[in-house]
């Protein structure tokens, strides 16, 4: 192994900044603007323009300089892979240099712990020029970055293959739920009664309110940020001070469903409302259903039956559920035993796959924290080398 030299992004790579591309937007441009979403999105997220205000080329490193507190983005680094296709906007910068190999440079600077140190957890981070210019690199030889390269591109790919069958395997557990969940409720074998859910549920649109009726001390408003996987989630609330007719305070056993959102995945989303330890309302874009068959109906409302209903098949389309599309909802009930019994294997089953859930995910997690730690074992060895 040659002498590694110790030096700092400053000394040893050109540093560029990005210009404001909000005025150029443009849904069908020829460019895909490099922003933050788009690096931690690993560019499966971007937007366009038609102005290429500063191009990038093959082998540059972009690097997100600006991220909320605690945020996963600051510091996260992107190998552009063409020429004449992006154009870099403000807040991310654009690294070159001849003296290191580009992926031995992009594993060094990715989420560098020099750039982390000036996230405090309480303000919004923005890495100054100065900030990213004195960050210290290690610089071996160019044979011994591409050494280093290929024993951690072969580690990481066995750890990669391993995260892709683990989510695969949830995957398949996730969607067996959802075929059986399904298969009950279009199973015409079972004769159960077929009603409109408007003659067996009521529901309530939710309370319009302003700004200047937000109080520390008021009412919850539940929100869609609320619903957390299919439960309730008070980590962000808002609560007012306003009149509220008496209907719209939840009650428990109630279903929150999210009737409109920006983000159409959100739609349709639902909560049981149990454990109430204060009044509660909810807003203008929520829904509440009421109904003795609830816990029933909450598997119902998780089908893809329903969601086909409330979308004449076309759900990836819907942004609302109105309470005319409810109304026009069949539901087949079976009598209130098998409507338990039901429910009470279903919750069992859901049980089953959140712990398989919750141990694949640690495992993922695991494996992640196995490659960060071969990272910082592999620069640990070429600090000792170059010192």
């Amino acid at each position: 192994m040659s002498q590694a030299e110790l030096t700092t992004l400053g000394k040893s790579c050109e540093f560029f900044n990005g210009k404001a591309h909000e005025k150029s937007i443009n849904e069908n441009g020829k460019y895909i603007v490099v922003n933050s979403k788009f690096i931690s999105s690993e560019g499966k997220s971007f937007k366009r323009t038609n102005e290429q205000m500063f191009p990038l080329y093959k082998g540059d490193i972009v690097m997100v300089m600006s991220d909320v507190p605690n945020g996963k983005a600051l510091a996260k680094c992107f190998i552009i892979d063409k020429d004449d296709t992006y154009s870099l906007n403000q807040r991310i910068c654009c690294i070159r240099s001849k003296e290191f190999d580009t992926k031995y440079l992009y594993y060094q600077l990715n989420r560098n712990e020099h750039f982390l140190a000036f996230n405090n957890g309480e303000n919004q981070t923005n890495l100054r020029k100065d900030d990213i210019l004195d960050c210290p690199l290690i610089k071996p030889s160019i044979e011994e970055q591409r050494r280093l390269v290929l024993e951690l591109d072969q580690a990481y790919l066995k750890i990669d293959t391993a995260i892709i069958n683990i989510e695969s395997n949830l995957k398949n557990a996730k969607s067996i739920f959802d075929d059986y969940l399904s298969s009950l409720f279009n199973n015409k074998d079972y004769h159960w009664e077929q009603k409109k859910l408007k003659d067996v549920a009521e529901y309530f649109n939710g309370l319009t309110y302003s700004p200047k009726d937000v109080s520390s001390n008021g009412t919850i408003v539940l929100r869609s940020s609320n619903i957390q996987n299919d439960k309730l989630d008070f980590e962000d609330i808002v609560r007012v001070n306003t009149k509220i007719k008496e209907k719209i305070f939840v009650q428990e056993g109630d279903i929150l469903m999210c009737s409109r959102n920006g983000s159409k995945h959100l739609v349709g989303k639902t909560a049981p409302i149990s454990n109430l330890h204060e009044k509660m309302t909810f807003g203008t874009f929520m829904m509440i259903i009421r109904s003795e068959y609830n816990p029933f109906l909450l598997w119902f409302f998780k089908t893809e039956g329903f969601k086909k209903q409330i979308s004449q098949g076309e759900y990836n389309m819907i942004n609302q559920i109105t309470r005319y599309m409810l109304d026009d909802v069949t539901v087949i009930l079976p009598d209130i035993e098998k409507q338990t019994e039901i429910v009470s294997s279903l919750n069992a089953l859901n049980e089953r796959v959140l712990r398989l859930s919750s141990i694949y995910s640690n495992k993922i997690e695991l494996l992640n924290e196995l490659k960060s730690g071969i990272l910082k074992r592999a620069f640990e060895n070429e600090l000792i080398e170059a010192e």
